[in-house]
């Protein structure tokens, strides 16, 4: 009876929306003590139209986040618990992947572009070729030019999709990412929805000046794209809209992470691993430049009035999704768990090295051409190798990045606090541990990008039901995965990491000073 009397005076609650790239949750927490009370979650699938495409249903999409709110909803019905107490949603996304929408229709006029797709390879080349010194590095935007982000998706839609382009002349086309298209949809659609985005999701489409903090008319005239199909630029944690009187806002999902992580002191960072990897490092209220191939990207905006914070950015194209790929294309795995059991039978690859370098390499190549690799392989090796390899591939990228932004902020990191759907694989926590040489620290509850969208919604003015008041934080528990080799050992282990990323590019050039040879004997 007592327990049952605690959960009717909860008080405030707070939900999230978490759309991610392989599935869409719906959370919910109280307010005071930032207790996850009940939760549901939908895959979202994937088509692959031709090799290096990769697209979703923007229907799919919507329909799976009303899914996840109505069977949450029952849950917590069922504990007794009083949703009408649910007084904010934040909506947390994956972020470049693109979307248009005809606003008299609601309809959306293409499958959602996924940030992995390759389609716009031949256009980032043409651009880079353009730029003076083939510089990728754009200080405007912070970031590099790159299929990974929105705008050249967004110009191969308005190129390519004639109902895209009848919209766009007609006056009638929306462009948003997925937040966008969701707070639209939840305000109303059609009938008067919110048309909006946060500054961490405008700042990941190459069209947003991260200085000035809005959209750049010399940038959307480069990219040719009409400044009046773009979404309002609003701060992380604001009301936008209403949904049956619950106030929204938004925040892209790994700014949502380091929110989540508490990482509100310049230094500090969070790894996520989810279907890519993501590393951000807060830098405080003035952007740094990386000079190491990293991204400078807003980390959060927590209000109107306040200062946009900055974060350092080392983003991995695949890591959990290389587990779907073990799966679904080869075949070893049947679920994610097994892929551990069989990397802890052998406990090493056995020199074979797996480069998965599906959607070509980000940070800190940006070489969107590069292919994924297995090397070092005997006839000894077999799947157990094999699995324990791709779990290296994610710990070596993830190194990498670390080095990368340890050399450009001059600071080194004295532990890596993670999180993501591949932080449940401890065999991965502590090989990551073992790779970086630094501690990696893994909260107990693991939902901390949704957990970060519900802190910027309860906290937003007119909300006020979660205080960010550093002595009003609610301390996390976690757990520590301390290094357990030594520094020579750790030498000896990385100096042969890059192998595989050596024989990629050199291999790659290779072949492709080969092709360039015949076809010029040919002609």
């Amino acid at each position: 009876m007592a327990a049952s009397s605690n959960r009717i005076m909860l008080g405030p609650l707070v939900a999230a929306i978490d759309q991610g790239t392989s599935s869409t949750r719906f959370l919910v927490f109280n307010a005071k003590t930032a207790e996850l009370l009940s939760h549901h979650q939908v895959e979202i699938k994937q088509s692959f139209p031709k090799e290096g495409w990769v697209e979703e249903d923007p229907k799919e999409i919507l329909q799976s986040v009303y899914e996840c709110m109505d069977r949450t909803c029952e849950k917590l019905t069922q504990l007794n618990i009083d949703i009408s107490n649910i007084k904010a949603i934040g909506v947390t996304n994956q972020r470049e992947t693109t979307l248009v929408w005809d606003k008299e229709t609601g309809e959306p006029l293409y499958n959602a572009i996924v940030w992995l797709d390759l389609r716009t390879q031949s256009t980032v080349e043409r651009l880079i070729n353009k730029t003076p010194g083939r510089n990728k590095n754009h200080l405007k935007t912070g970031l590099p030019i790159s299929t990974y982000f929105s705008a050249v998706k967004l110009r191969w839609l308005m190129d390519n999709v004639e109902k895209v382009h009848e919209a766009v002349l007609s006056h009638r086309a929306m462009f948003g990412t997925v937040d966008s298209w969701l707070i639209w949809c939840l305000t109303g659609g059609k009938k008067g929805g919110v048309h909006c985005t946060d500054v961490t999701n405008a700042s990941r489409t190459m069209l947003f000046n991260i200085h000035t903090m809005d959209w750049d008319p010399e940038l959307c005239k480069y990219f040719d794209i009409p400044m009046e199909i773009l979404p309002k630029v609003r701060s992380s944690s604001e009301i936008y809209g209403l949904m049956v009187s619950i106030c929204l806002q938004c925040l892209g999902d790994q700014s949502a992470a380091l929110v989540g992580q508490m990482c509100f002191k310049d230094g500090q960072a969070k790894n996520t691993y989810g279907t890519g990897c993501f590393l951000l490092k807060n830098v405080g209220t003035k952007p740094v430049m990386s000079d190491h191939g990293l991204l400078t990207t807003i980390a959060y905006k927590l209000g109107r009035d306040k200062p946009a914070c900055y974060a350092l950015e080392g983003s991995v194209a695949i890591a959990g999704a290389v587990v779907r790929w073990l799966k679904d294309n080869l075949g070893i795995i049947q679920t994610s768990t097994e892929l551990e059991e069989l990397a802890a039978d052998v406990g090493t690859s056995y020199g074979c090295y797996f480069v998965p370098a599906f959607s070509g390499l980000y940070a800190p190549y940006w070489e969107p051409s590069a292919r994924g690799i297995i090397c070092g392989l005997t006839q000894f090796t077999n799947r157990s190798h094999l699995a324990f390899a791709a779990l290296e591939a994610v710990c070596f990228q993830t190194r990498e990045i670390l080095d990368a932004m340890n050399q450009d902020s001059g600071i080194h990191l004295s532990q890596l606090q993670v999180d993501g759907g591949m932080t449940s694989n401890r065999l991965l926590m502590q090989l990551q541990a073992d790779i970086l040489c630094i501690p990696v620290v893994k909260p107990s509850m693991p939902e901390t990008t949704a957990l970060g969208a519900a802190m910027a919604a309860g906290a937003a003015e007119g909300v006020s039901v979660w205080s960010l008041n550093p002595e009003d934080l609610t301390e996390v528990t976690s757990e520590k995965f301390e290094p357990q080799i030594n520094p020579e050992e750790e030498t000896s282990i990385f100096s042969s990491v890059p192998l595989g990323f050596y024989i990629l590019g050199s291999m790659f050039m290779l072949i492709g000073a080969k092709y360039i040879a015949g076809q010029c004997e040919s002609e």
